[in-house]
């Protein structure tokens, strides 16, 4: 009986340990896996960046930012500008370390990210069309946190 190349491809792929066929596949579900967790470390590094520099300006120049009237979330500038500030250094910490790999910082990332996509949505009066597109980037990093599973065989 003739060997097709159907055959060699079973028996490269299915290897001494009987692994199942199809094991390229499952090695491309993993590194999507992890290079969506790597886009999700460098997406929260610089929301981190950029929250700790729009918090700067709201500390240093508070007049630039003028606050709508009846504004439901009545906080002074200066006080958004410091939760700004300081959420923006933790998350470019916990962006840092979700880039070495470490696993505490994938679930107290997603905490974070929440806390600035909730941020984002309570400056929105201050600059609307950012605060949206930060949302958009919280919300695709919070699903890539989460989605990610190493070493899965899904």
């Amino acid at each position: 009986m003739a060997t097709t190349g159907r055959d060699y491809a079973r028996q490269d792929y299915a290897g001494e340990q009987g692994q199942r066929y199809g094991a390229p596949q499952a090695r491309h579900r993993r590194s999507r896996g992890v290079a969506g967790t790597v886009l999700a470390g460098i997406l929260m590094i610089l929301s981190g960046l950029y929250g700790f520099l729009a918090g700067l300006g709201m500390v240093l120049k508070r007049s630039f930012f003028v606050q709508p009237p009846g504004y439901a979330y009545d906080w002074s500038v200066r006080n958004w500008g410091w939760t700004e500030l300081i959420l923006g250094a933790v998350v470019f910490a916990a962006g840092v370390c979700v880039l070495m790999g470490m696993t505490w910082a994938r679930v107290v990332g997603v905490m974070l990210v929440t806390l600035s996509a909730v941020g984002s949505f309570l400056v929105l009066p201050y600059y609307p069309l950012w605060s949206i597109v930060l949302i958009a980037v919280d919300v695709f990093v919070i699903w890539s946190l989460v989605a990610y599973r190493r070493g899965s065989r899904a």
